[in-house]
């Protein structure tokens, strides 16, 4: 075992993931990943850019801020600093001692990454297609910002972003993403979980209740107890409002409020906007009116103030986010209440539960039922625009655009939600046996033998060099062929492809004696297709690798391929 991996375990023994990452790591004897890492990215210079690097953890959705990276990025920026004040230093470029220094310390979120045991393993097949849901509701142009609050009516309609945190830190944005808006309803679902998280839920729910009302957010309406309904309609979060860090003054409350967001948020946007806050009371008859009702039916605990509980629920509305730190938000939802992008453990499980389950029935207004059945994930929206949406387990969704259809909700918001679901397999029912099988995204796309071929060859006849260190890394068989007996070095060769070429020879040494059905080998393939360069590569290779005894790759024959490939038709 080497000294990093020691300094690992003893560094984060303390979050169960990475002890996780770490045994995996220990148990596939990979203890050595650092030196294989730096033989598949180095060059014939024996040297790493250090873009190459970060641009392959960036295809895995891992970004270079992503707090698991710190180390490893701070070295990092440290050596190419010192290489610009160095004329005599190659920029950008480190050798093999400089760059094993610097990914030892992060070395198992590293190895995640770049051997798919993230949720989402395959990303880049994934996000193809949330590029394409996105495209499509671009087109979408139906609604209007809300009206009915000055500050929110001047939204601009072509504002359209998506941003995705998966558990495991995965991003991935599109549009404006990076704009700052108010959470309006959408921060319903967090001050009941916050309040859940400081109180107990039989406490919470002594004064608001647990079911769908059937009635209009903002209605002046009770339940059969004489409470509202749920936390995510006006009425119950004014309640929630009453019941939040109650026994501080209100401006503690706020504070403590900001600060648990920043928390969910991953210390990523969070602020405050006082114009939309005052003209959010400005325009706050029917909440008042709201507020009014519930204190003649004694919905409040015995010590709220009224007019200070409305001030608060308004400022609580008037938070702002960006998609991107709501995806985080949402993320941090869907991980039970550790946040992925700190490892910081902001809510109980138990208060996570709860406010899944009431997002899921009662978050989408008067179209939660609608939503419920054809998305069947939790959710909640806002009309500033925003959609929060959470795949347990998997991934935390926020969706931005200030038009709202007929129910409040953002009407692209609402058809990305419908599009997601229609293309992957997230609704909550969707693993029901005997049910059509769409796309799953949390699946390995190298799942059998079978596939590593077609997923090999498929990357050398494209060129694909990322691809081929990937499954290098993976352990993958680098001289698997198909039942012509075609190997990705047939391919590579045929296609003229001198990256690949290079990088099986030089970087995996696979067998280039091997031939297909017809008789031909790779360096046969580089000559009939008039690709020298390639051919002279090929033709040195075989004079200092000369053909195994035995005729075979170091790992499988042809033979035996085709034999299994065989068994799999019958």
């Amino acid at each position: 075992m080497s000294d990093s991996v020691k300094k690992l375990r003893r560094r984060d023994s303390n979050l169960k993931e990475w002890q996780d990452g770490l045994e995996q790591l220990l148990a596939s004897g990979m203890e050595d990943f650092e030196e294989k890492l730096f033989s598949f990215l180095c060059d014939h210079n024996g040297l790493v850019s250090m873009d190459r690097f970060n641009n392959l953890l960036e295809e895995t959705g891992l970004r270079g801020t992503d707090f698991r990276l710190k180390e490893t990025m701070t070295k990092f920026r440290a050596v190419l600093e010192r290489q610009l004040h160095n004329e005599n230093e190659l920029r950008g470029l480190v050798d093999k001692e400089i760059f094993l220094d610097c990914v030892s310390d992060n070395i198992v979120v590293i190895s995640k990454a770049l051997t798919s045991q993230f949720v989402i393993p395959e990303f880049k097949p994934f996000t193809d297609i949330i590029d394409k849901i996105f495209e499509s509701c671009k087109e979408n142009l139906l609604g209007l910002p809300a009206q009915y609050i000055p500050q929110l009516a001047r939204g601009n309609p072509k504002h359209w972003g998506v941003s995705i945190c998966t558990v495991d830190g995965q991003r991935y944005d599109l549009g404006d993403t990076n704009i700052p808006f108010c959470l309006q309803s959408v921060v319903k679902p967090l001050n009941y979980a916050l309040t859940l998280n400081d109180l107990s839920p039989d406490v919470v729910h002594k004064y608001v209740g647990q079911e769908p009302s059937g009635r209009s957010f903002n209605e002046l309406t009770l339940d059969y107890q004489h409470k509202p309904h749920n936390p995510m309609i006006n009425a119950g979060a004014i309640v929630i409002s009453s019941l939040l860090k109650k026994g501080l003054v209100i401006a503690d409350r706020f504070d403590y409020a900001m600060d648990e967001l920043r928390r969910l948020a991953g210390q990523e946007h969070v602020s405050f906007n006082n114009s939309v806050y005052l003209s959010e009371r400005a325009t706050a008859d029917r909440n008042f009116a709201l507020g009014y009702y519930m204190r003649e039916n004694n919905c409040f605990p015995p010590e709220a103030d009224l007019v200070e509980t409305l001030e608060f629920y308004f400022q609580l509305c008037s938070i702002e986010v960006t998609a991107q730190s709501g995806a985080v938000i949402a993320a941090t939802l869907a991980n039970g209440g550790i946040c992925p992008t700190t490892g910081d453990n902001v809510l109980d499980p138990q208060a996570v539960q709860n406010t899944l389950s009431l997002m899921h029935s009662c978050g989408m207004y008067d179209y939660s039922g609608q939503f419920a059945f054809k998305v069947g994930l939790p959710a909640k929206s806002g009309v500033a625009g925003g959609v929060l949406l959470v795949i347990p387990n998997v991934m935390g969704i926020f969706t931005w655009s200030p038009p709202l259809d007929q129910w409040g909700n953002s009407s692209r918001g609402v058809q990305f939600c419908e599009e997601l679901v229609e293309n992957f397999n997230f609704h909550n029912y969707d693993n029901l046996k005997h049910t059509n099988k769409k796309y799953d995204p949390r699946g390995r796309a190298v799942e059998s033998k079978a596939q590593d071929v077609v997923n090999l060859l498929f990357s050398a006849y494209n060129g694909d060099v990322t691809a081929m260190r990937r499954y290098a890394l993976l352990g993958m068989d680098m001289s698997l062929a198909d039942y012509d007996g075609r190997t990705a070095l047939h391919l590579g060769a045929a296609e003229g492809h001198e990256p690949i070429v290079r990088f099986l020879v030089e970087k995996c040494k696979v067998n280039a004696h091997l031939k297909d059905r017809w008789d031909f080998t790779a360096y046969d393939d580089a000559k009939r297709f008039k690709h020298d360069n390639i051919a002279e590569i090929l033709a040195d290779y075989m004079k200092t690798n000369p053909k195994p005894a035995d005729g075979k790759s170091f790992s499988s024959s042809v033979q035996e391929v085709n034999t299994f490939m065989s068994k799999l038709t019958t």
